[in-house]
């Protein structure tokens, strides 16, 4: 197969996939791998299945293409082809809940800079690492990347780009619980999507909307959450996008839980667990799991909580997703209080406080922790955040984070 001919082909599965045909595209796009003799048209078609796969939540194919683009790229022996090879390879492992792989490989694409293409990449490279952090509960170096990510987008007037870190934004906001700005920055995904996205994939808009319904759960406004979910569930049912689709079901089953209707939530969680599952996304099961213990306490079930807990737990510690483990440590706490077993409890509050402390979860003004309860909270240029009220109330020469951590201890 000729230059040419790889090149029709691949405009060929490109048409069959943005018209939903995605098995017939994944087999022309293979079949132009096995026969074309251009390494460019490879790699080109291998960056298709390797988008394909992603949407698909076949993610370990999706690694496994990625491999390949990279003996590709080497053999073009060109650092564009290799920044984006590894970039892709970054994100496989992204997906996998690989969170040290990724960032690994995206400090790889971020040495390797030098050419404009490069250059245009670091936006995307940035954000894949700042989710990955996320993922770790690292919050601070997160907060860096997606600002970083951000400053790419507004840079090269990269308006996708700028409505997958606004998402991302959201989801970092939601987990610390500042609800105000978990809700700003998805609706201005959203708004971007309205205003420049006619010819984008409706990925973003559903991307958008689900990130919206998490943020207006949290806040409350369960029919808002309840419409956002639907618009966003049904374009992930149109395209056969799993893992949006396992996103959605686990928000439902959280706004039923919400609503105290149990008996509804719990199938949800299960549809959500067996396709996280199928798909490999562990950071999701631990948020399943999570919903499926708060039911159980709802119920007075506390034996068959613990039983979730210590799934979740074991999920928790193999992702290193510290967030995860303080939300079972308080938990625990909770039904150990109510079980008045004292030693459990004591043993949890303690485990509670230290991963406070490793995650810096506290205003460095106040003390007190954040991600507790929904709170307003500013980030300095740092990345250390804290409670707006206390900048607001006390000001601040400098973060009073990076003061405390450039203090040496004296000898004693």
């Amino acid at each position: 197969m000729g230059q040419d001919q790889t090149k029709q082909q691949i405009e060929k599965g490109l048409h069959l996939y943005q018209s939903n045909q995605t098995e017939k595209a994944l087999r022309v796009w293979m079949r132009v791998l096995e026969k074309s003799a251009d390494p460019a048209g490879r790699f080109r078609v291998l960056g298709c299945l390797i988008t394909a796969h992603a949407e698909m939540g076949r993610y370990k194919d999706m690694l496994k293409f990625a491999v390949v683009q990279i003996d590709t790229a080497r053999e073009l022996e060109d650092p564009d082809y290799l920044t984006e090879s590894y970039l892709n390879l970054a994100r496989s492992n992204e997906k996998l809940c690989e969170f040290q792989k990724t960032i690994s490989y995206c400090k790889t694409c971020l040495n390797m800079q030098g050419t404009t293409v490069s250059l245009q990449l670091n936006g995307q490279v940035s954000l894949s690492m700042g989710n990955a952090f996320l993922g770790l509960s690292i919050f601070q170096k997160a907060l860096e990347c997606f600002e970083k990510a951000l400053r790419y987008a507004h840079n090269n007037d990269d308006k996708m780009l700028e409505c997958r870190v606004c998402c991302s934004l959201g989801n970092f906001y939601a987990q610390i619980k500042d609800y105000e700005k978990a809700l700003f920055f998805p609706c201005k995904a959203a708004e971007l999507v309205n205003d420049y996205g006619k010819g984008w994939s409706l990925k973003y808009r559903a991307m958008s909307q689900y990130h919206m319904a998490v943020a207006y759960r949290k806040l409350g406004r369960l029919a808002d959450a309840m419409d956002c979910c639907e618009e966003s569930m049904k374009i992930a049912l149109q395209h056969g996008d799993r893992p949006l689709q396992a996103l959605c079901l686990l928000c439902f089953a959280d706004i039923h839980r919400s609503r105290r209707d149990v008996q509804t939530a719990f199938p949800r969680y299960d549809s959500s667990m067996s396709i996280m599952t199928e798909i490999g996304n562990r950071l999701g099961l631990i948020q399943v799991l999570l919903g499926v213990t708060k039911c159980w306490m709802i119920q007075k079930e506390l034996d068959k909580a613990l039983e979730s807990i210590e799934k979740a737990q074991e999920l928790a510690e193999g992702l290193g997703n510290k967030l995860g483990l303080l939300k079972l440590h308080c938990l625990c706490e909770r039904i150990y209080r109510t079980k008045g077993q004292q030693r459990e409890l004591r043993d949890h509050v303690v485990k509670f406080h230290e991963c406070v402390e490793e995650m810096e979860l506290y205003c460095g003004m106040c003390g007190e922790s954040i991600g507790e309860k929904n709170n307003q909270l500013q980030a300095l240029p740092c990345s250390h955040f804290f409670h707006l009220k206390c900048l607001q109330t006390n000001g601040t020469r400098g973060c009073p984070n990076c003061r405390r951590l450039s203090v040496k201890p004296g000898y004693v």
